[in-house]
């Protein structure tokens, strides 16, 4: 809910309380009742229906994990693969990709870490990729709030590594996921079809 909605909705609950009050009440309008606000806020988000043709090819998602005393957030918007042969065809092999669409996926760590044994700051990056058959080089880079296209230059880069993709259930909507959490280790993968990306991440 918009702070310019909740503040209309305010607005009309004063003014509907306040005008029972009269000048019977030899004090003038009385303070909304507890909850007002509210309630009339609910009713007008309740009264917003998107049309099926506004809604995202893409819709944005995020995810957050505590990892011991370090916060770790990916946001990303979701492409769908739609019956689509995805790496090595619209994803193409050894081009940069930005894994998601829209904005370019973000992931923000809130001490130093380490990735895949690799050191990397506290901050906020963006993520890209450059896929291949056999191993996919990550990218993250110090241009964090950019769009999905063109890729900022290795000028700005804060690391790149090697992984390996591997074989996994289908997953129609990509996604980042931590599928493992165990004291100050996580395991967070990159899915999308029937492939996935593993990142190793220890914090301090």
């Amino acid at each position: 809910m918009t702070r310019e909605r909740i503040l209309l909705a305010t607005l009309v609950a004063f003014i509907t309380v306040g005008g029972c009050g009269g000048a019977g009440n030899g004090g003038g309008a009385e303070a909304p009742a507890a909850g007002a606000a509210e309630t009339a806020a609910a009713a007008a988000d309740e009264g917003e229906i998107m049309a099926l043709d506004d809604v995202k090819a893409s819709q944005s998602g995020s995810v957050w994990q505590e990892v011991a005393n370090t916060s770790i957030t990916v946001t990303y918007d979701r492409p769908v693969a739609r019956g689509r042969e995805l790496f090595g065809g619209i994803v193409a092999f050894g081009e940069i990709w930005n894994p998601g669409a829209n904005d370019a996926t973000a992931i923000a760590v809130s001490r130093d870490v380490t990735i895949n044994g690799n050191a990397l700051q506290a901050g906020k990056y963006s993520l890209w990729a450059i896929p291949d058959p056999n191993r996919w080089t990550l990218i993250f880079s110090r241009e964090a709030d950019v769009y999905h296209t063109p890729y900022p230059g290795e000028e700005h880069d804060a690391l790149r590594l090697m992984v390996s993709p591997r074989l996994g259930e289908h997953m129609e909507t990509l996604a980042f996921y931590f599928a493992v959490v165990e004291k100050k280790d996580a395991e967070l993968r990159l899915h999308w079809g029937d492939t996935y990306v593993p990142l190793s991440i220890t914090v301090p």
